[in-house]
């Protein structure tokens, strides 16, 4: 059994940042527990550009954003355990670890999970038809194209607008492939609108709202997909279905926090985010343990996940030094037009960031933050949409005058 301050599960952009800054924030006995050969996780694959533009001032590729936080832990000489898979994560901050050495155990003051999260499959659409080869999650047709050097189709259909299928319809058109359409089953996109406006309409490549795919066909390799509208309770328009030839079907239908280990250590999960409950420090329900980055809640930019990671980094510091809240938390609920609000608790004392995403696309908006029947905040939007996410801060000062618990929702403004 080894013993360490801080154990970070996870070297993704929110493992590296919360190690560097439980680093700087004073605590100097910090490691990285990573599955792959190289920390980085998603960025490395993620070849484009449009990273570090909040955080870092400059227009960035994954890979580069990566080795900037990269080369931050090696600066620091914070040690990392490569292609070492976590298996287990105990309540009482016990991580149980295998590589080739063997088995790992260590025992840690506070523990930051920080493991990301991984695509819906097809298997949780129930699309009817054959399974032959051909169909891909999105991200998997990136990993093959941008590390693996293999071009996955030639004539392609995409289901889901969000952010990885919308860049993959612009990298398999880059590459030479024919983008025939982008099914979206909800009547609005889930990614951010300049993909939308970079990644489609400045290729041409048809979107498709309202749309799924109702069947596959093909028996060793992929042939073609009928789609097909769906109606306001998503039910597939038979009057409406038409047939695609293709050979490769890409899928980028939602990503799932992978919340495994977390779930076996007892952390209480939020059935909206899929991701842990916490506080404004990114700790969970169970004292010690933090989680930060796509693990707690799917962002959009990995600037936001940098800045959560930070939080949580100095968070578990402050932990692992004996410093724990001793404040009465203030629960956070979403109101009108709010899917949810994080972090789900609060502690009076510090300025908070809280994140959100709203239910339905809206034009120019208000959103509200009330305690009771006091107003805490208030912030306008000229237009939101669930595919991006906002973020209101709010005043320690605004915080002290919270009794009960806190509301954010919102209004159309004319």
């Amino acid at each position: 059994m080894m013993t360490h301050d801080i154990v970070v599960v996870g070297g993704g952009p929110a493992g590296m940042a919360a190690a560097v800054a439980a680093f700087d924030a004073g605590c100097r006995d910090v490691v990285i527990l990573d599955r792959e050969p190289q920390l980085g996780g998603i960025l490395r694959q993620c070849i484009h550009n449009g990273f570090g533009l909040h955080k870092l001032g400059t227009e960035l590729t994954g890979p580069e954003y990566a080795a900037v936080y990269a080369k931050k832990v090696e600066e620091r000489g914070i040690r990392t355990y490569l292609e070492t898979t976590v298996t287990r994560v105990t309540e009482d901050k016990v991580v149980t670890a295998q590589n080739r050495e063997g088995l790992l155990k260590i025992q840690a003051k506070a523990v930051i999970l920080s493991m990301g999260c991984r695509e819906r499959s097809r298997g949780a659409l129930n699309i009817s038809g054959t399974r032959p080869a051909g169909v891909y999650s999105a991200g998997t047709a990136q990993k093959l194209m941008n590390c693996e050097g293999f071009m996955p189709g030639k004539k392609v259909v995409i289901l889901g607008s969000g952010d990885i299928g919308l860049i993959m319809a612009r990298r398999m058109t880059l590459e030479g492939a024919k983008v025939e359409a982008v099914c979206e089953l909800m009547p609005y996109s889930g990614g951010l609108k300049r993909n939308i406006v970079q990644c489609l309409q400045d290729f041409g490549i048809p979107l498709y709202l309202s749309t799924t795919v109702a069947k596959i066909h093909g028996e060793k390799r992929l042939e073609g997909v009928t789609i097909a509208q769906v109606d306001e309770n998503r039910q597939i328009m038979e009057s409406t279905a038409r047939y695609i030839p293709c050979d490769t079907l890409l899928l980028s239908v939602g990503l799932i926090p992978e919340n495994e280990l977390s779930r076996e250590a007892g952390v209480p999960l939020s059935p909206i985010t899929s991701g842990p409950l916490v506080d404004e420090n990114r700790q969970t329900q169970i004292p010690g343990i933090f989680a930060c980055g796509n693990v707690a809640q799917v962002h959009d930019l990995v600037d936001y996940v940098s800045d959560e990671a930070e939080l949580a980094g100095a968070g578990a510091a402050a932990y692992a030094a004996g410093k724990t809240a001793t404040a009465e938390a203030l629960q956070t609920v979403p109101g009108n037009g709010v899917r949810y609000v994080l972090p789900q608790f609060v502690h009076r004392g510090q300025d908070v960031s809280l994140f959100m995403r709203v239910t339905e696309p809206l034009g120019k908006v208000r959103f509200t933050v009330k305690s009771g029947q006091t107003v805490l905040a208030t912030a306008v939007r000229p237009q939101v949409a669930p595919g991006e996410m906002e973020r209101i801060n709010l005043k320690s000062q605004a915080l002290d005058m919270a009794v009960a618990p806190i509301t954010v929702s919102l209004e159309v403004v004319e």
